[in-house]
């Protein structure tokens, strides 16, 4: 798989913390905390990719073991900012060395390396942490995002046309780092099917979509396929993210592309640009 593909050129900067939970504050690390790190470290393993730990401003600057706080609490002085300086050139050094990384893996809220979220005050506020702000020029993303990747690809597969659509949806998100399950790849052929591997087919489905982080649902065509339609319903019964891929430009009524009940359960994109930016990947 991926031949050709040089993995030992590719690499993220993540957060410390990520590696070494001990370089968080105390009593704030919980054991989701941790199960998210570790699909992290698991990811960048599967698909060949460094981790490159970035320096802990705040391990540095108040060292451990120390208490949770805010941004405004205990970092805002003028010896932090300076840090803050070195630190950044030092980074910027790896990455002239190294090139430009996948993204930088941030962990939410804190007030160093927030991403999306981070208490720079006592509460928590939009944006990212004053650490990772320096480097918007790269792509941010926060260590939750990062670890779910497993993507169940739900989509009708009875025609060439069809089956070569799904192999390139398939291809776009591998080649982006994620794991997909395809159910075409199973073996779910014509012939398959009549050789009784119906229950087969069904339990192997059932089990890669328990174990999926994102359902994408192609919803094509004057009706959605059935199939499809009871893997995206059994998702959202499963509290999954599910995305719904519509790039026919018919529409049902006004407000309504093709079913109410898929529509209202998913992320609705129209292209597969949209899908690649609402999952932050590139084409």
């Amino acid at each position: 798989m991926f031949q050709g593909h040089k993995y030992h050129l590719m690499y993220i900067l993540a957060s410390p913390c990520v590696l070494n939970e001990n370089l968080r504050a105390d009593g704030i690390t919980t054991d989701d905390d941790r199960e998210v790190f570790s699909l992290c470290r698991k990811r960048c393993e599967e698909f060949g990719i460094e981790i490159v730990p970035l320096p802990c401003p705040e391990t540095l600057y108040l060292g451990t073991p120390r208490a949770p706080g805010s941004f405004v609490e205990r970092l805002d002085t003028p010896e932090f900012s300076a840090l803050l300086d070195r630190l950044e050139k030092d980074v910027r050094e790896i990455i002239s060395e190294k090139g430009e990384p996948l993204c930088i893996l941030g962990v939410n809220s804190s007030p160093a390396c927030g991403v999306t979220t981070t208490y720079y005050t006592s509460e928590k506020t939009p944006g990212p942490g004053v650490f990772l702000k320096r480097f918007s020029e790269y792509r941010l993303v926060d260590a939750r995002v990062f670890a779910r990747y497993h993507v169940y690809l739900a989509c009708p597969l009875f025609s060439e046309g069809e089956r070569r659509y799904n192999a390139y949806l398939g291809d776009v998100l591998r080649k982006n780092f994620f794991s997909v399950y395809l159910p075409q790849e199973f073996d779910d052929t014509a012939k398959g099917r009549e050789e009784n591997r119906e229950r087969v087919i069904y339990g192997k489905n059932i089990s890669e979509l328990k174990k999926a982080d994102i359902v994408v649902g192609v919803i094509d065509g004057s009706d959605v396929d059935s199939g499809a339609a009871w893997e995206m319903g059994y998702a959202f019964a499963c509290g999954k993210r599910i995305i719904a891929l519509r790039t026919d430009f018919r529409k049902l009524s006004e407000h309504e592309r093709v079913n109410l009940m898929l529509e209202m359960e998913a992320e609705v994109v129209t292209s597969v640009e949209e899908l690649a930016g609402i999952l932050k990947i590139t084409l």
